[in-house]
């Protein structure tokens, strides 16, 4: 069967024989099969081409020439476990920590985010002694047990006693917005007061705290840009108490937000842990957590080692230091600002034009656009985010919905996509916002029969 060419049909058979139920697919009814791709286009087993503007995995462009070629080389000359002496783990190293605080100056290897994040909880329980962490309400940091337990975004989440869940700062339709508070001063004062009452809960039961973790800007909440000042606070009442702050880049990282390299740095913080993931390696496994000194010194202390087969292997890292390379030497930072602010104006135009848009938010390129079906309830309009995204796909835009309402639409292209682009999504969101207006019963009864199956399953991360 190797090498054989597969109809869409038979792909779909030998799917559900093989593959475990619980394993989604995007657009269940009539999945994309996707047979190719380069730079921000994708392309289906009938030459379809698709823009995409979901998958922040492939960060410099779906099959980029250097990442390809770097990865194609080093599999000729060696790939083995770092037990071994090699040189590219250290190059790899050397180039990502001259991109952190001087603070931050020690890495471990892992091979998905998933990893990086249980490691690095791992880390904070070991360094501090102690057992409790709080995390944010929506937030999601991985699939293994332990990340599991920090994800209430998750649809089965189960809160074990020792994790505590603060209000997720959404300042559109959290439990404190701007419409009733008007400066971020008072915003972040608000939402970090809900840290400062789990503090002082856990004190009043001689319980003490091992870490807060929290991604830096929240994704699967429905891109979340957190109030200035926020995390300050909260940064500081943590280690007052005991604990350490864990940054979860595995999204936002790697120079997503444009004027920085990590979505952190948007804050005025520097974490005591960062985790690493989805865009380190362009679409190949590879994540990390990067951590001060003297926790890394504490781990080895009372851990002892830690390895992991594949984390750190000379194939891995070779193409995670191409990436590293790409992002600089295409400005793609930069073109993350550029692209990203057109990207907000002009969703800002169709704004005035769509009522449906309740809020537009967003660094460099990680946007999202919150749908709502009144702007003054603010309720969400989930059908109708369902509905945009179905028929984007049918338009060739590969967009996906995100939110514990599933109302927002999330803005994640690879680096690489260009203002013209967004010229064409644009449009093309114009047109399916005017069907959702003017044919509100064509969209419920299509809704009502036909989206349940077709749009992506929002528990498939990208």
């Amino acid at each position: 069967m190797t090498g054989k060419k597969l109809t869409k049909e038979e792909t779909i058979r030998l799917r559900n024989e093989f593959i475990g139920k619980s394993c989604p697919l995007f657009y269940k009814s009539n999945p994309l099969k996707i047979v190719e791709a380069k730079g921000q286009y994708m392309y289906d087993e009938e030459g379809q081409e698709y823009l995409d503007c979901a998958n922040n995995v492939c960060h410099v462009g779906h099959c980029h020439p250097k990442v390809v070629a770097a990865g194609v080389e080093q599999m000729e000359i060696l790939n083995t476990n770092s037990r071994y002496l090699n040189d590219n783990i250290l190059h790899l190293s050397e180039s990502l920590l001259k991109k952190f605080p001087p603070s931050l100056n020690r890495i471990y290897f892992t091979n998905s985010g998933s990893e990086a994040n249980d490691l690095a909880m791992r880390l904070a329980k070991t360094y501090t002694g102690n057992q409790d962490i709080i995390c944010l309400n929506a937030a999601y940091h991985g699939i293994t047990e332990a990340t599991m337990k920090v994800s209430p975004y998750k649809q089965l989440y189960s809160k074990p006693d020792h994790v505590h869940v603060a209000p997720n700062p959404d300042t559109y339709r959290g439990k404190f917005t701007r419409d009733e508070f008007e400066s971020d001063k008072e915003l972040s004062k608000l939402y970090a007061l809900e840290i400062e009452k789990i503090l002082n809960r856990l004190k009043e039961c001689n319980r003490k705290i091992a870490c807060f973790i929290h991604e830096s800007l929240q994704s699967c909440a429905g891109q979340i840009i957190m109030p200035k000042g926020y995390l300050e606070s909260v940064y500081k009442q943590v280690r007052e108490h005991g604990g350490v702050c864990i940054a979860d880049e595995v999204q936002v990282g790697f120079g997503r937000v444009g004027k920085y390299w990590w979505g952190f740095e948007m804050n005025d913080v520097v974490p005591d842990i960062v985790t690493l993931g989805k865009p380190m390696g362009n679409g190949h496994p590879i994540s990390a957590v990067v951590t001060t000194r003297e926790i890394a010194d504490q781990f080895f202390e009372k851990a002892d080692s830690f390895f992991s087969t594949f984390a750190g292997n000379p194939v891995s890292c070779r193409i995670a230091l191409a990436v590293l390379q790409t992002i600089e030497e295409e400005n793609l930072r930069e073109n993350a600002i550029e692209v990203g602010h057109y990207f907000v104006n002009e969703v800002k135009k169709l704004k005035l034009k769509h009522s449906i848009i309740g809020d537009i938010r967003g660094a460099g390129l990680f946007a999202g656009i919150e749908l709502s079906k009144d702007r003054l309830t603010k309720k969400p309009a989930t059908e109708e985010a369902a509905f945009i995204v179905d028929s984007l796909r049918n338009r060739n835009i590969i967009m996906t919905i995100d939110g514990l309402d599933e109302n927002v639409l999330k803005f994640k292209p690879p680096m690489c996509i260009t203002k013209s682009n967004v010229d064409f999504l644009m449009s093309r969101l114009d047109s399916v916002l005017l069907e959702c207006r003017f044919s509100k019963n064509t969209v419920k009864r299509q809704l009502s029969t036909e989206c349940d199956e077709n749009v992506p399953d929002k528990k498939q991360k990208a």
